[in-house]
């Protein structure tokens, strides 16, 4: 059976299957093979993890139709950041006029809503489970061979298989990486007070920790914790009995939300950081985790992906209107123009965050702090980091916008 498409996607994750509705929209037809099996990915209990959309990429996500999202992501009106629960704090609060910063949303919401749209949409055909087991890539095309003898031929090939990228991988591509001595703890909390659409991040030396607004259930109070610990103490900090856990959560957050209790079982995830030398090669373009991957202290991983989709759509969709071949490297060359700047500079200053909050001691504290009532104090600082969380700064693709093409 040999397929023919447009684009070829491989990697069936958040950023694979936007990509392909997205184009669908524009009747650009791709096909998209990932190795994951349908039936376990769509289980409750596959990713408990919950993630922050930034305001852009949620306009994003209505642009493309994902319209059952509509009344299951949580917005965020204020973040409030402190250096150990001392003052002053850091407060960002969103005004009417922009919206909510972003949205808290289950990844499992996000990941039925993009598999249900993917499946309807007309130009689209999702191989799953499938795997690649060889992939060419030549001057006038590229083809891809399954497991099962199929063969797929495309103009161009998106690597989208997430950190460890096969695709990435071949092409030879450079990776700069290393690894945090950090775990992420994860977990949901039901709590006693409202939480009032506040995000809350407290730093410590050994890491941060955070408490995220998230929708009610059943009538309580639920919020997100994501708790950065060191690496070696991971497993016994997700380990610990119930109690002593949400005691300490509870010191570490100055109880802000009142008594705790498990909404979900904590989970544990190594962190580290990683970033390709290019975006782009002959016919492939990379986007999301298969060209970077960042440290969730600011809650941009998904976000920056989701940005890389919405420009390789514009691109290519305005590449079709003009007659031309979806994998001419003119294309490539401005979808990676137009997203390395902007992921880098999130990278880059996501790691300094990182090593900034890291450094112990009463001295760093009270410099940390000074930092603090500094910003406070400049309103247009302010509101320079509230575009950056918004994803509203730079030259925007029209699709984060939340317009059509």
């Amino acid at each position: 059976m040999h397929l023919k498409a447009d684009v070829l996607i491989l990697g069936g994750g958040f950023a694979g299957m936007a990509l392909a509705v997205a184009l669908d929209r524009y009747k650009i037809s791709s096909v998209v093979v990932d190795t994951s099996d349908p039936v376990k990915m769509l289980e409750k209990n596959f990713d408990g993890r919950t993630t922050a959309i930034a305001s852009s990429c949620w306009k994003l996500l209505q642009a493309i139709g994902l319209d059952s999202l509509q009344d299951k992501g949580c917005p965020i009106q204020t973040v409030r950041a402190s250096d150990q629960l001392k003052t002053p704090d850091l407060c960002f609060k969103s005004s009417e006029s922009t919206g909510p910063s972003g949205y808290m949303l289950e990844n499992r919401y996000l990941r039925q809503a993009l598999y249900e749209a993917t499946l309807a949409a007309e130009h689209v055909t999702l191989l799953q489970p499938a795997h690649a087991v060889e992939v060419e890539r030549h001057h006038d095309g590229v083809s891809a061979t399954l497991e099962d003898g199929r063969k797929i031929t495309a103009p161009l090939l998106v690597g989208a298989e997430g950190r460890g990228s096969p695709t990435r991988q071949a092409a030879g591509i450079n990776l700069t990486r290393w690894n945090y001595n950090h775990a992420a703890v994860i977990s949901t909390l039901f709590h006693e007070k409202p939480h009032h659409h506040i995000a809350h991040e407290i730093f410590y030396p050994k890491g941060p920790i955070a408490l995220l607004p998230m929708q009610d259930e059943e009538g309580r109070h639920r919020s997100a914790l994501v708790w950065t610990v060191p690496r070696q103490e991971a497993e016994a900090v997700k380990n610990l009995p119930k109690q002593p856990f949400l005691i300490e959560v509870s010191r570490l957050t100055g109880d802000i939300l009142g008594e705790l209790d498990f909404a979900s079982q904590p989970v544990a995830y190594p962190l580290s950081f990683q970033f390709s030398s290019k975006m782009t090669d002959l016919r492939l373009a990379l986007i999301a985790d298969a060209a970077h991957g960042i440290h969730p202290i600011a809650g941009q991983g998904l976000n920056l992906g989701l940005r890389d989709v919405a420009a390789l759509t514009e691109v290519l969709v305005e590449g079709r209107r003009l007659g031309m071949d979806l994998g001419d490297a003119i294309l490539l060359e401005r979808y990676e123009r137009w997203r390395s700047l902007d992921n880098f500079t999130i990278a880059a200053g996501t790691d300094a965050l990182v090593r900034l909050f890291s450094v112990p001691g009463p001295m760093a504290s009270f410099v940390r702090r000074i930092g603090f009532k500094f910003i406070n104090r400049l309103d247009f600082i302010k509101s320079f980091f509230l575009a950056e969380a918004r994803g509203d700064s730079g030259k925007l693709p029209r699709l984060l916008t939340g317009n059509s093409l």
